[in-house]
């Protein structure tokens, strides 16, 4: 197993993987096609906020998948560079889980985000998940709060 930084030509892998990671069934190749064309100009645009990493099994090309959203932080005095990140998007196909496949890609993610300079990372998770983020260190904060849109005040 091997995880790395995505490059342009791995949009097409990563583009399958968001689909199943938003469906549970195998999409139609036209489908994916399109859309990763679609994902390819969304990317192209965001140049060095998102990053993408893989992990790849040679037989079965792209297994897995995690993005790290780097965000400009409001400069402070003596800290005109601050930094965050968000782990997004994290996904192994369900066949490949259990091998800690899904915490190397978080492993990488995070540690791009620190080699950039973020002062924290951040990730949503879904319950399932939890103790596997906080195995790698990430612990829930209760300063970290979250308003929806429809909430009113």
């Amino acid at each position: 197993m091997r995880i790395s930084e995505a490059k342009a030509d791995d949009v097409p892998g990563l583009a399958r993987l968001l689909w199943l990671n938003g469906c549970d069934k195998e999409p139609e190749q036209q489908a994916v096609d399109a859309f990763a064309a679609k994902l390819g100009q969304w990317w192209d645009a965001r140049d060095g906020s998102h990053v993408a990493y893989v992990a790849r099994e040679d037989a079965a090309g792209i297994v897995g998948m995690a993005w790290v959203a780097m965000v400009p932080r409001v400069p402070r005095p003596g800290m005109l560079s601050r930094m965050s990140a968000d782990i997004q998007s994290v996904f192994v196909l369900p066949e490949q889980r259990g091998r800690g496949i899904g915490s190397a890609l978080v492993q990488a993610a995070a540690d791009h985000a620190v080699r950039l300079g973020s002062l924290h990372v951040t990730v949503h998770s879904g319950s399932k998940a939890v103790p596997v983020y906080e195995r790698l260190g990430f612990e829930s904060s209760r300063q970290l709060l979250q308003r929806y849109p429809d909430s009113h005040v």
